[in-house]
């Protein structure tokens, strides 16, 4: 009823008493006129500045015009050679307000989430094209407001709420009306001629003289039209095919859409309807990201002969503009409908959106000062340049807050976290309120302030406070009431004020909202909002008025009258903001001064201060972050510090979390984290370049992104958690280009100044640098196989290189080939996918070279300057990229912002993309399928159907506040990236159904055949190619008797839909060829006999890419089984976690070993220190039995969870990926890689009572991804990996494999059902397998079906499996869903929404299911509805599945085993964590735990009762040696730490212990193990510290660096007092002190110390420190080996003090051959040599007996009897031995490869 006064027409003018100006209100030149042509008052609106000049309805921002018509009618005339400016506020049925705007200053459409801007152009004759023609005519504008806000936003019209006209124009009135109004027919007409129209009320008409056409003297622009059924008579009966138009024609563009009038000299009906989008109302906006999809362009120019600039060329022409040469351009936005027509041609370009944006890695951009807590505490909100960031600080998942057009240089939340302000810095003072729930934009609008610096809310959000500039440059503080904002109300400016104090920070007090508090240099003063007015008063800050303050913060507590401020000089000033006095002065003294270098404890006293830049305060403590990178957490009487974290870069804001339990933390080096006080550990949330990225690279088998900046930085990126793994700073010289090695842990850079240098991302060093290049690298790039390696540089050189070993060599450098003065581009060079070819643009800039990639001998120059010869200017290629083969065509970006198309081989164009971007494309990609290309320029990336041949449609993003410099699609094309000001991440929401023209999956095949009974026989030209493509393989002749299975498209005409393959088939030389084979469409059954003549072989039958090979193990063969055939090519990991991919290794199995003989081994395999979180599914857990079983490296370890006792099983000698416990629990089958000589992986099958090795079976190549045993244990199922892609059946009576099957693609899990033996599932990408396993005799037969996932289900891929009761299976995703299928019927039933990321885990028991995620959640359901769920049948609903329990841990889940009862269980990590879990008590217990990177030193203390550990991940860890259970933990962030020492007992009481520890960033840190915390920070050197001891009597301590220099310090007063130089230019790898008598070896002072480096040289010394004296003993100097690869191959120099005979030094790697060499130092002369197999890694002297052990690179630790000369050698790590450690009293020994810690017990036998 609301709406009947408003029907059938609204005069809003007349309703609202627009003559009265009490309900609306005008500015500037605004007056009534009397018109001739209309013959009544209107009013009249001019001006120069049509913001100035105006007539707005209503009044205030904060009321609402109500009117909910549909139609808005506006009557103006465009004043002559005039702008004007129309804006219209639509409210939408979700309270968004969307502002539409229209004027004829606008050059192009613009849209963003709450803003439409279309041009309103007249092309009329005169010099500045746009503004109103001298004869501008009277318009009736009719704008459909419901098509405007669903066609362009797909949001729902709810009422029109304001509006504005803006000079200059003449307006008779406004109209809103429901109906359809033809201006042309009146009244009278329409009832006379009984027209099938509404005609114009004659209020509303303009008034036409007798006998004349209304369109004579009228314009009537209709918009958006054709977009309702309403409006389609009024759009037949306008239109006439013999239109003219003339040619000045007013012009609503969408963002180039054309309205024209009839001329004067035409016939009646005159009115063509504005042209709009095409399509049907259905695509919704992107989550993440703004689009639009740009389809149609005019390629031809009007009567004057110009031209517009084309999107995307396309020959278009129209019935009625053909005839004159107009030109027509539609674009359509990509959340507007695509008309049904066009609907199958873009079928392929579904969904709409095609990209979402998934993650940005980034930080500030304008400033890095703003992060805020959530009022839960469990989110972080952060600006990244124009993305507003929402990230959650357990799981890392980031959402984001799009509209902003520039960098947000401020950011204000409320108390409630309902509202978020957030200002951008251009165009200036525009600000936005955000719904922070919905993440929805509330309001838009303009701030007083010209620059925005600061924002401050409320805590009820009902206040908003603005500082910042106005256009003077004087500061302005402005207040507005937003409380009305949430419910369609707008902000209302309260108060604004000009002052002359400078402000840094502003707050408005939580307790009051009208009161707050500034900051700023030399003042600090207290606001009050009263009145309408902000007044403020000064604080006397006395002797301190003349300090720079830069952060204020009110006390938390309701009685608490203190204000905090804190100045760049140091000082916090405590003020009573009540009394406006202060109270206390304290001041944070440098941590840094002349004379005392080293960082000591932080005082307040007098001296130089620290710069603090913010702080923080909660009701407990006060945060503190200063400009020396430090974050202190005081007590709010800071009377001591309670926490410290060191930062990289000056802190730039802090911010304690609402329950004061965290401290949030950003720096100016672009990094942001969080303390959290009771763990005391830091957590890093993003790290961030602080200047553009220049380019970036992807690797594929570690899923790792590497970028270059402005910065001078190289890092490397984990793409899966978005985190930096590494990063390398290159001050003295810019990196331009970067590459990953694409199957090697190496990366290629290319710098400013010419340098080429290759980084090892497994050591994390750098390999080798070429200058080949005197100019700045522009392009550089490996060929897809990794062997050859390409760059170029601006002084046009081309340099190729070979790079299939670690580290690369030159091969070949031409001068003059590449383009000269070319910017550094990722596109600038480019190999072919068959690694033949490489493009480039050269040697000039028109010109574009082919060349073969091996020889860089010419094949190919294209002229792109001569492929448009009417073209008026010169054009020239921008970058090249090659499509992959077949076809082999290049793509060229050229400068006239077209894309070419060539064929690679003949240089004939293919064909064109014009109008690509406004500007040139300097950046493009080409998806693997040939699917989707990419193309970015500017600010803009745009995603084009590519497969279209014609008319290629594509979506426009943006989000980037700077132009992109690169974009790339990720290796498993799941994502595409971008960089520019920051890192974005994009989902690819389409899925892969297209192939690209040419290739095999898009060529036309032959029908799949399928015959059924045993004397079938398949046509040879099936499998031979007689469907006119070559084979893709030669045939490969099968070796014994394969019956090849395979999936048809459906039962054969008379038979009983299985597809039977027998053992009397005739035979065929292409049983393994799988060329011709094409997707099966019906439902999949395949039945198999087991082949029993080794003679017989069978014919193969079409398939498809679904089709299976089955490959049966001949008989009689070895225990160790072996079954070799052909393979097709690997196919690429999937994105899937739960994936194995074994650790990358170097190392190689050592040949000559010597194993001890049984009951002779002097070592014995007690403990390890760890579990392999990089494993899945590798722990076995039996409460009945109380079996406990998991992996680590090589080894399967079964302890007692009671004792901790630990048995291993030795047999393995690569990583092991998985494990699987028979039902009894007799047999343990465990699965490992291929390593080594061997040409398989090995599975073995362990006795589990006896614990021994039964079998040993071979049949998979790469690596085994699942195990599973049949339900009566008769059966043991094998999922080979990704790049393996089989699945094996072995019998477990026989050990022999029964048949192997070639999957069509990579399977992410499997299970064997739990009640029949027979039935077995397989989950994959987007389908369920199953499999029906049925024996007779000896015949074995299978049936296969594939159901496909439902679409409503909309759950990717399925990842994970687990049986529930009988007949269910539940599946798990990718996408987080659990889906429920019924296997008796093959239908999924239901499916609910489980995890945000990937379910890698399921387990099911009884009425309850366990989920796990890479989320690092682990859920309990309760399924015991789903039985009778099932009944339901599709009407299920998921509403009764409701979760339990959760627990959030440490890492991805990548096992898990429950009881029974699903009460509690064991779950591993991919942190290296096994815990405890128990639903009942709601906890979760660390039960084991180790390093996850690599471990570099282990030390022990002199009581033996621990030991210490240190590692790259920067942590210290100390053990407990009984329980090796974790004790103590100390967390450096963002450093490795490379060297550990143990004080000395000497050194005083053994509570009184310390540890000294060295880092990767010269700092050298000592621990107090008893106050658990860290009593000193030095900094002797500048570069990594490599070896560190404590001197004899602890007083002293010696660290080496990577430099060679030797410093000596003194931990109690912190100095170091002496560095010696003597190995400069070498590493410094061992440093060891021991006592000596005074006056031994005729030299002084009581220790002896001694130095190795690198470069063969040991030096001995003779020092009392306490005298300040040391002097040279000897100085050993070995040559060096007389073979090595590389600098980093050679061995390292390992050197030690005899402990049984002091006179003695031991040196290892050292002189040219592989020895020991024993060397006295009384007699200067070696006494003894003891020869090694292999090259020593590591060496350790047992203190007790005379024992050496010795690790070598080849995975083998060696102990050798030096009194006997016997040697024994073990094994049990998959890796070099990089390190050996005995213990003080020689019982133990410890060994570590990477992170592995093997503990030993060494015997006297």
């Amino acid at each position: 009823m609301a709406r009947v006064w408003q029907h059938p027409f609204l005069n809003v003018f007349r309703h609202f008493k627009v003559d009265e100006w009490k309900r609306s209100t005008k500015e500037g030149d605004v007056a009534t006129v009397m018109d001739k042509t209309l013959k009544c008052t209107v009013y009249r609106i001019r001006g120069s500045v049509c913001a100035s000049n105006y007539i707005q309805l209503p009044k205030t921002s904060t009321q609402s015009l109500g009117l909910t018509g549909r139609y808005l009618y506006l009557l103006f005339r465009p004043l002559s050679t005039k702008h004007f400016v129309i804006h219209l506020d639509l409210s939408t049925e979700d309270k968004q307000v969307i502002r539409v705007s229209l004027s004829n200053l606008f050059k192009e459409f613009k849209s963003t989430a709450t803003w439409l801007q279309f041009p309103f152009i007249c092309e009329a004759e005169t010099s500045r094209k746009g503004v109103a023609p001298s004869s501008a005519r009277w318009t009736c504008l009719q704008l459909d407001l419901h098509d405007i806000l669903l066609v362009y936003l797909n949001r729902r019209y709810s009422h029109l709420k304001s509006v504005r006209l803006c000079a200059n124009l003449l307006v008779r009135s406004l109209y809103t009306s429901d109906l359809c109004f033809d201006p042309a027919v009146n009244v009278g007409e329409a009832r006379r001629a009984k027209l099938p129209v509404t005609p114009m009320p004659r209020e509303m008409s303009f008034p036409v003289p007798k006998g004349e056409s209304w369109h004579d003297h009228y314009i009537h622009i209709w918009f958006p039209s054709g977009s309702s059924a309403a409006s389609k008579p009024v759009q037949k009966s306008r239109s006439p095919p013999d239109a003219v138009f003339p040619k000045h024609v007013p012009q609503l563009l969408p963002p180039r859409l054309v309205a024209f009038t009839k001329s004067r000299q035409d016939s009646p009906s005159s009115v063509v309807p504005l042209l709009g989008p095409t399509a049907s109302l259905g695509g919704l906006l992107p989550e993440d990201g703004l689009s639009c999809e740009c389809s149609e362009v005019s390629i031809v120019g009007g009567p004057s002969g110009n031209s517009q600039e084309p999107l995307a060329c396309m020959k278009a022409t129209d019935k009625h503009a053909a005839g004159n040469g107009l030109q027509m351009s539609v674009c359509k936005l990509a959340v507007g409908p695509t008309a049904p027509e066009d609907v199958a041609k873009h079928k392929s370009f579904l969904p709409d959106p095609v990209l979402r944006l998934k993650g940005v890695i980034g930080l500030g951009g304008h400033s890095t000062k703003w992060a805020l807590w959530t009022k839960d505490g469990a989110a972080v909100v952060y600006p990244c340049h124009a993305v507003i960031v929402v990230l959650r600080i357990d799981t890392r998942e980031q959402c984001f807050f799009l509209g902003h057009t520039d960098k947000v240089s401020a950011l204000a939340l409320d108390g409630n976290s309902s509202l978020l302000a957030s200002a951008q810095a251009r165009p200036h003072s525009v600000l936005r309120l955000w719904d922070f729930q919905t993440r929805a934009c509330l309001s838009l609008f303009r701030s007083p302030v010209h620059t925005v610096c600061s924002l401050s809310f409320s805590d009820s959000g009902a206040l908003l406070c603005c500082v910042g500039k106005d256009h003077h440059g004087k500061t302005m503080v402005v207040a507005w009431g937003t409380d009305r904002v949430g419910r369609g109300g707008e902000a209302v400016v309260l108060a604004k004020v000009n002052t002359d104090v400078d402000i840094q920070a502003f707050e408005i007090a939580f307790f009051n909202e009208t009161r707050m508090a500034s900051c700023g240099r030399g003042s600090v003063r207290l606001w009050r909002l009263r009145g309408g007015a902000l007044r403020s008063c000064p604080v006397d800050l006395g002797e301190h008025h003349a300090l720079e303050f830069t952060d204020l913060a009110f006390g938390k507590a309701q009685d608490d009258c203190t204000l905090y401020v804190c100045s760049r000089s140091g000082h916090i000033l405590e003020m009573d903001h009540q009394r406006m006095v202060v109270r206390h002065t304290r001041r944070l003294l440098s941590t840094h001064t002349p004379s005392s270098p080293l960082s000591q404890k932080q005082t307040f006293s007098s001296g130089p201060g620290v710069a603090i830049s913010s702080l923080s305060v909660s009701r407990a403590e006060c945060a503190v972050g200063s400009e020396d990178g430090c974050l202190r957490l005081w007590s709010l009487d800071f009377s001591s510090v309670l926490l410290e974290a060191e930062h990289e870069g000056p802190i730039s804001s802090v911010c304690l979390s609402p329950d004061g339990l965290r401290v949030l933390s950003t720096t100016s080096s672009g990094h942001l984290g969080f303390l959290d006080i009771p763990s005391r550990e830091y957590s890093v949330l993003m790290r961030s370049h602080t200047a553009p990225v220049l380019a970036l690279a992807t690797e594929y088998n570690q899923g790792q992104l590497a970028t270059v900046s402005q910065d001078h930085t190289v890092r490397v990126w984990d793409l899966a958690t978005l985190q930096q793994l590494y990063d390398f700073v290159s001050p003295k010289e810019a990196p331009c280009a970067v590459t990953l090695h694409p199957t090697q842990p190496v990366l290629f850079c290319g710098f400013s100044r010419g340098a080429l240098r290759s980084f090892s991302l497994e050591a994390v060093a750098a390999l080798v640098e070429h200058r080949c290049h005197r100019g700045a690298i522009t392009g550089l790039v490996t060929s897809p196989d990794g062997s050859l390696l390409f760059s170029a540089c601006s002084q046009g050189t081309l340099a190729q290189y070979h790079c299939a070993a670690t580290c690369c060599r030159v091969l070949r450098v031409a001068a003059n080939v590449v383009c000269q003065d070319a910017r550094p581009s990722a596109n600038a060079l480019a190999v072919s996918g068959d690694s033949r070819l490489l493009a480039f643009v050269g040697p000039f800039k028109h010109m574009v070279t082919v060349m073969d990639a091996a020889s860089l001998d010419d094949l190919l120059r294209v002229d792109i300057s001569a492929l448009d010869l009417a073209s008026s200017h010169v054009d020239s290629a921008v970058a090249v990229c090659f499509s992959p083969a077949p076809p082999s065509h290049l793509l060229v970006s050229t400068s006239s912002n077209k894309i070419v198309v060539l064929d690679a081989t003949s240089g004939h164009v293919v064909r064109e993309l014009c109008g690509v971007h406004p500007v040139a494309c300097p950046s493009l990609a080409l998806s693997r399928d040939a699917r989707f290309l990419l193309t970015a320029a500017d600010r803009a990336i745009k995603v084009w159907d590519y497969l279209t041949q014609s008319n290629p449609s594509c979506q426009v993003y943006i989000g980037h506040s700077e132009p992109v410099q690169a974009v790339a699609f990720t290796p498993d094309q799941q994502h595409l990236l971008s960089v520019g000001d920051a890192i974005f991440l994009w989902d690819i929401l389409a899925s892969a159904e297209r192939s690209p023209p040419g290739s095999a999956q898009g060529s036309p095949r032959a029908p799949p055949t399928c015959q059924a009974g045993r004397n079938a026989t398949q046509p040879e030209d099936a499998v031979s190619g007689a469907n006119g493509l070559p084979r893709q393989q030669a045939p490969v002749p099968s070796q014994a008797t394969p019956p090849q299975l395979s999936i048809c498209a459906g039962p054969s005409e008379g038979g009983d839909g299985t597809f039977s393959v027998s053992d009397e088939e005739r035979p065929s030389e292409e049983s393994y060829s799988t060329t011709g084979l094409c997707r099966a469409s019906g439902t999949p059954m395949l039945v198999q006999k087991k082949a029993c003549g080794a003679g017989d072989r069978t014919q193969g039958a079409a398939g498809g890419p679904w089709g299976l090979s089955m490959l049966p193990h001949p008989c009689g063969q070895p225990s160790v089984r072996d079954t070799r055939r052909a393979r097709t090519q690997a196919a690429a990991r999937p994105d899937s976690y739960m994936h194995f991919t074994a650790r990358y290794k170097a190392s190689r199995m050592a040949k000559n070993v010597s194993f001890p003989p049984a009951g002779g081994e002097r070592l014995h395999l007690k403990a390890v220190v760890g579990y392999n979180g990089n494993g899945r599914a590798n722990v076995i857990w039996r409460p009945d039995t109380g079996f406990f079983a998991y992996t680590y490296g090589c080894l399967v370890v079964v302890e007692d969870l009671h004792s901790g006792a630990q048995q291993h099983w030795l047999g393995h000698s690569e990583e092991i990926s998985t494990l699987a416990l028979s039902h009894d629990a007799q047999v343990l089958a465990s699965a490992s890689g291929r390593g080594g000589a061997a040409s398989c992986c090995q599975i073995r099958i362990w006795d589990v009572p006896g614990g021994s090795c039964q079998q040993l079976l071979s049949h998979h190549r790469t690596a085994v991804q699942a195990l599973a045993f049949s339900l009566d244990d008769r059966l043991l199922v094998t999922l080979g990996d990704y790049g393996d892609q089989t699945l094996a059946l072995w019998n477990m009576d026989t050990y022999e494999l029964i048949s192997s099957t070639r999957l069509p693609e990579p399977v992410h899990g499997m299970a064997f059902s739990p009640w029949d033996a027979g039935e077995l599932a397989c989950v994959g990408q987007g389908t369920l397998t199953l499999w029906r396993l049925q024996q007779h005799g000896d015949d074995v037969s299978f049936q296969v079906h594939r159901e496909p996932i439902p679409e409503a289900v909309e759950a990717g891929e399925l990842t994970s499996l687990c049986y529930g009761a009988v007949p269910l299976l539940y599946c798990g995703s990718n996408a987080g869903q659990v889906c429920v299928w019924d296997t008796s019927a093959s239908r999924c039933f239901l499916a609910w929404e489980a995890d945000d990321g990937e379910i890698g885990v399921l387990l099911c028991s009884g009425s309850r299911l366990v989920s796990g995620s890479n989320t690092r959640r682990l859920r309990l359901w309760a399924v015991g509805a789903v039985p009778e769920l099932r009944r339901k049948g599709s009407g299920a609903r998921s509403r009764s599945v409701f979760m339990e329990h959760e627990l959030t841990l440490d890492g991805a889940i990548v096992s898990a085993v429950f009881h029974d009862s699903m009460d509690m269980g064991v779950v591993g990590t991919t942190a290296g964590t096994l815990w405890y879990v128990s639903w009942a008590e709601g906890t979760s217990t660390r039960l084991i735990s180790g390093h996850r990177s690599k471990v570099n030193e282990v030390v022990f203390s002199p009581s033996e009762s621990h030991c210490a550990t240190c590692g790259d991940d920067g942590s210290v860890r100390v053990w407990s040696l009984a329980s090796m259970e974790l004790v103590i933990q100390f967390q450096v962030l963002n450093q490795s730490c490379l060297c550990l020492a143990w004080s000395p007992p000497s050194c005083g009481h053994p509570e009184q212990q310390h540890l000294a520890a060295g880092y990767s960033d010269g700092t050298l840190r000592v621990f107090s193990i008893s106050q658990i915390s860290m009593e000193l920070k030095m900094h002797p050197h500048l570069t990594a510290l490599t070896a560190i001891a404590f001197s004899a009597d602890g007083q002293t301590i010696l660290s080496g660096d990577k430099d060679g220099l030797v410093a000596v310090s003194r931990p109690r007063t912190g100095m170091t007092f002496r560095v010696l130089r003597e190995h400069w230019g070498a590493p410094i790898s061992t440093i060891q002190s021991t006592r000596k008598e005074y006056g031994d070896f005729g030299v002084k002072g009581t220790d002896l110390w001694l130095a190795a480096s690198g470069d063969q040289r040991v030096s001995i010394w003779a020092s009392d420190w306490l005298r300040d004296h040391c002097e040279l003993v000897d100085w050993l100097s070995f040559p060096a080996p007389a073979l090595m690869k590389a600098p980093d191959c050679s061995p390292p120099s390992l050197a030690a003090f005899c402990p049984w005979d002091r006179a003695l030094l031991v040196c290892a790697g050292l002189g040219p051959h592989p020895e020991v060499v024993f060397y006295s130092l009384c007699q200067k002369q070696v006494v003894e040599r003891i020869p090694l197999p292999f090259s020593a890694a590591s060496l350790s002297l047992s203190p007790r007996a005379c024992l050496m052990a010795i690790g070598s690179a080849e995975r083998v630790l060696r102990l050798v009897d030096c009194a006997s000369g016997a040697a024994q050698d073990f094994t049990g790590h998959d890796d070099g031995v990089q390190l050996c450690r005995f213990a003080p009293s020689a019982s133990l020994l410890f060994t570590v490869a990477h992170n592995e810690i093997l503990v030993w017990e060494v015997t006297d036998c």
